[in-house]
């Protein structure tokens, strides 16, 4: 006998005026208020993403995350556990204020608690070490970290490719995951 799959509504959740892709699963205790995500993603636990956020295809969002108005989230993109993005370089509790956008560009990857300053740029393919401070343009395959966020190196370097291959291979911990393409070009 065959069992029909249905969709699970998040419990605990505030879900208002969104577009959701096909295949995209969200989770329990999210706000998300008049976004739009596509397809294939996955919203993890306590995600808190406002009104106008735009988000792509094939993005992972780990828990605790907050995505406010003016971000743009290329395709294939990870967001680490406690990621948090700002639009504003001047808060206030009232008063005017100045939207400023932030892109997050295909294939990149922030790590876990990194602090994403507003009116940036994330380049394609880029990584964000955890706890990172980015304060400026993160160019296309670059590698950062710090607080300052500072590049350290390059996705596309041989030497980097190498070590991340051997980690894959021969490294501690068990291997997850489905074998894919080399996630960097």
């Amino acid at each position: 006998m065959r069992k029909e799959k249905r969709e699970k509504k998040p419990k605990y959740a505030i879900i208002k005026d969104i577009e959701i892709g096909e295949g995209t699963r969200v989770y329990d205790q999210v706000n998300l208020y008049k976004c739009k995500i596509g397809k294939n993603c996955k919203i993890d636990a306590f995600v808190y993403i406002e009104e106008g956020v735009k988000i792509g295809n094939n993005i992972k969002i780990r828990a605790f995350t907050f995505i406010p108005e003016g971000i743009e989230i290329e395709d294939d993109v990870f967001i680490g556990p406690g990621v948090i993005f700002t639009n504003d370089k001047y808060p206030r509790a009232r008063g005017q204020w100045r939207l400023l956008r932030t892109k997050v560009k295909k294939g990149a990857s922030i790590g876990a608690r990194a602090v994403i300053l507003p009116g940036i740029t994330i380049g394609k393919y880029a990584l964000i070490a955890a706890g990172s401070v980015v304060t400026k343009d993160v160019p296309d395959y670059a590698i950062v970290a710090g607080n300052p966020a500072r590049v350290i190196g390059y996705v596309i370097n041989p030497k980097f490719r190498k070590k991340v291959k051997e980690f894959l291979t021969n490294g501690p911990g068990e291997l997850r995951g489905k074998r894919a393409d080399w996630p960097w070009p």
